[in-house]
């Protein structure tokens, strides 16, 4: 039972030390007046991204389903447009089932939002360029039914896809009700394809993708001469490079140029369909949003992988599907998994001010036999209010009507196939409605500052290159250890990117985590010393920097001269399925509220490490046999800690109180602010997740009670003053006022099983 006087006690003392209150200097959301809370729909029953015929009777049909999109609260439509459909012959356009729905969606009162799909192609221009049909690595060539379609890494190809684009926003942008753009929905090379090639087969081949990579690597290493020497080849010609295909004894510095060219072109991809898109319309909020967020993908597979933080630097906004009951019961999303897809997707965004649910699953899923648990009203309250908990700006539920087609027929519908409104539509709109009737507040309000970041860093799953580890979850499992544990606390936490660490982007941070580090770059390494240096705190896992971005082994590890900022070097390592690591040095802040002799536990590696000639370490924990194992040493103005093992890793999915009770402790240890302290944090068995939001005239604070009890919490908010405060239920639209006492104010509240809460303060 958590003890409030306690928690009061800690809080009020923390504050009169000198804990600075949340400032409000956030981004504001970008080209956006509007928050835009859509259902997907095109006109008539077809799926996406089919297009219903027009018949006579369309337009009526097409009015009834509007006018209850309407009714039940959503103030926008989401549409799409299929180029095999709306080109039908080069140059000769077919946009009346656009022209229909943003006539009728006008008049009605929606705005629209279009999501454009390019992936099949008209047949035209798959006869007309058969050689840029994207190519699988046995050489095969994917049909446009297969959905991945023309390559865009030919200048020829480009311009008749991009063209597409720009003409579709013509058309669109003459309408006073076009909300916004939809550039790529879920974009990944080789999408839905298995072309019966080698399960390690990587999109695309085609001669336009293999001439882009080869242009990739002239920017990269400027000469012949140097690519060889980095991937030990003797090329006599640039045309001579193709992509690697093969795993292989003695580089693999080819695979991670591959796979990194891969990332990087996928996001200028995005970048020229935005171009394309401000071409004909200047001022509509332009989006994106992918399959999954890339936390839980991982670069060495055959073609799902891309990099959220690259492919949200385009957009105004990217964004995520999400599905957290999509098919198969036994692989429904947890709490955990429903947190980070959104709190990973939001970091990826964080320049940005917000972010989409490009597809927020309406109903049951299906694929083929698979049946979802039926979605219930309850299952929407918590996914939509999370997604404008965690910083979304827009929410748009896919889909209206069920599919009618497809191997997911029956599945994702708000509505029946046969036009019933279900209860679940009812509860959604009221939900819309709450969100239409307070736009500026959701559109203004951002996520509190957090002061701890997580690396992420998919080169380090590039280990070994094809010949990769058998560890296919670590380096997800690693992050998502120390996400759990400070999210189950209601504490702050980002995903920063590798690149935050080269760029040297860590000001907003006081504690990095730095999880499955074996493979960084010399700009990370440094960007971890500077951060070490000018004052921040770190930690670190075992054999950080082994290897460099080319796979070449570091001479001494700690890698990339990070052994001087952690005052050690690496003695030994040996391999175990359970790591146990013996609590030493109570003294150490880190490990105040731990006994000597309490064990931590780590995964895969047990490392000692040997002190430096003239450094001075405190030794936190030792292994089995008493040798070093984690260490804590001063560099600078700041501290790091080396952790000789995988903590992260061991801490999912099962949870181990002595490492979470360690993790908690690095707050202290650096100096890290909390906004707001509750009753429930820590509580696992009746879990209420706290959510705090600032803008320019107060907060907003989201509670969600996960659990199937009714619970009674209390949240200690910092406040920048004492004295009276105005708070609003926002759902159930009541105020009242309470009074903050020394910069504290203390709600109290009782929230229903599976409820939501949304209090505006003020």
């Amino acid at each position: 039972m958590v003890n409030i006087k306690t928690l009061f006690l800690i809080f009020t003392i923390l504050l009169l030390s000198g804990i600075p209150v949340q400032a409000n200097d956030k981004p504001e959301p970008a080209r956006t007046g509007f928050f835009p809370f859509s259902v997907w729909y095109s006109g008539g029953k077809a799926r996406p991204p089919m297009l219903s015929d027009i018949t006579p009777q369309s337009e009526e049909e097409w009015r009834h389903d509007l006018k209850q999109i309407r009714a039940l609260g959503f103030n926008t439509i989401r549409t799409w447009v299929e180029w095999a459909k709306c080109e039908p012959l080069r140059g000769e356009y077919n946009f009346e089932n656009l022209h229909l729905l943003m006539k009728l969606a006008e008049e009605i009162g929606l705005q629209v939002f279009i999501q454009i799909y390019v992936d099949s192609p008209p047949d035209w221009a798959m006869d007309l360029f058969p050689h840029y049909i994207s190519e699988a690595q046995n050489k095969r060539k994917v049909n446009q039914q297969s959905v991945t379609g023309l390559c865009p890494d030919d200048p020829e190809a480009e311009e008749i896809i991009i063209t597409f684009f720009t003409e579709t926003a013509k058309v669109a942008s003459s309408y006073p009700n076009l909300s916004g753009w939809g550039l790529w929905s879920e974009p990944r090379p080789g999408k839905r394809v298995n072309p019966d090639s080698r399960p390690d087969a990587h999109f695309c081949r085609c001669p336009g993708t293999r001439t882009r990579f080869r242009h990739w690597l002239m920017d990269k290493y400027g000469s012949l001469d140097s690519l060889n020497r980095a991937w030990y080849r003797s090329y006599s010609t640039w045309s001579q490079i193709d992509p690697p295909m093969s795993r292989k004894l003695l580089t693999y510095t080819d695979f991670s140029d591959w796979k990194t060219f891969f990332s990087e072109k996928l996001a200028d991809d995005m970048r020229t369909r935005y171009e394309a898109i401000r071409k004909a319309d200047p001022n509509s909020l332009i989006t994106a949003h992918t399959a999954n967020a890339s936390l839980f993908l991982s670069p060495l597979g055959p073609g799902e992988w891309t990099d959220d933080f690259l492919m949200s630097e385009p957009p105004d906004f990217y964004g995520v599907s999400i599905y957290p009951k999509h098919n198969q019961p036994d692989r429904h999303w947890s709490v955990t998994k429903l947190r980070a897809v959104m709190d990973f997707t939001r970091s990826a965004n964080r320049e940005k001010g917000g972010w989409h649910a490009g597809e927020l699953q309406a109903g049951k899923g299906i694929i083929s036999l698979f049946v979802s648990e039926p979605v219930l009203p309850e299952d929407h309250r918590i996914w939509i209010w999370s997604a404008i908990a965690k910083g979304a700006k827009g929410v748009n539920m896919y889909a209206y009507y069920p599919m009618s087609s497809g191997y997911e027929a029956g599945g994702y519908g708000l509505i029946n196939l046969d036009g019933e409104i279900t209860e679940r539509a009812v509860h959604a709109g009221e939900i819309a409605s709450i969100v239409d009737r307070n736009q500026e507040l959701f559109l203004f309000s951002t996520p509190v500052k957090a002061e701890i970041g997580i690396v992420y860093n998919p080169l380090s799953q590039m280990v070994g290159g094809m010949q990769h580890s058998h560890y296919p979850d670590a380096h997800t499992n690693s992050l998502l250890g120390y996400f759990r544990a400070f999210a189950d606390q209601n504490i702050p936490v980002d995903f920063i990117h590798r690149k935050h660490l080269e760029k040297q982007e860590l000001a907003d941070y006081k504690l990095v985590l730095v999880p499955w580090p074996l493979m960084i770059t010399k700009e990370a390494a440094e960007g971890i010393r500077v951060f070490v240096e000018n004052g921040g705190h770190i930690l670190a896992e075992a054999r950080i920097g082994r290897k460099d971005e080319r796979g070449y082994a570091s001479e001494i590890i700690p890698g990339l001269g990070l052994h001087d900022v952690f005052g050690v070097r690496e003695h030994e390592v040996s391999m175990r399925d359970d790591v146990g690591l013996v609590i030493t040095d109570t003294a150490h802040p880190a490990i105040s509220n731990l006994d000597s002799g309490n064990m931590l536990s780590g995964a895969l590696y047990a490392k000692s490490v040997a002190p430096l000639e003239n450094r001075e370490i405190d030794i936190l924990a030792r292994h089995y046999n008493g040798k070093p194992a984690i260490v804590s040493a001063k560099y600078g103005k700041g501290q790091a800690i080396l952790a000789g093992t995988y903590l992260g890793m061991a801490n999912h999915p099962n949870p181990v109180a002595e490492n979470e009770k360690f993790f908690i402790n690095l707050l202290s240890w650096a100096g890290v602010d909390r906004p707001f302290i509750s009753s429930h944090d820590g509580n696992k068995e009746n879990y209420v997740e706290v959510r705090l939001q600032d803008n320019k005239n107060g907060f907003v604070l989201y509670l969600f009670n996960h659990s199937d009890s009714i619970e009674d919490v209390t949240v200690y908010l910092a406040t920048p003053k004492s004295g009276n405060y105005r708070v609003r239920d926002v759902i159930m639209d009541q105020e009242r006022r309470i009074r903050a006492r020394n910069n504290i104010l203390t709600l109290e509240t009782r929230i229903d099983a599976r409820q939501v809460k949304v209090l505006e303060i003020w």
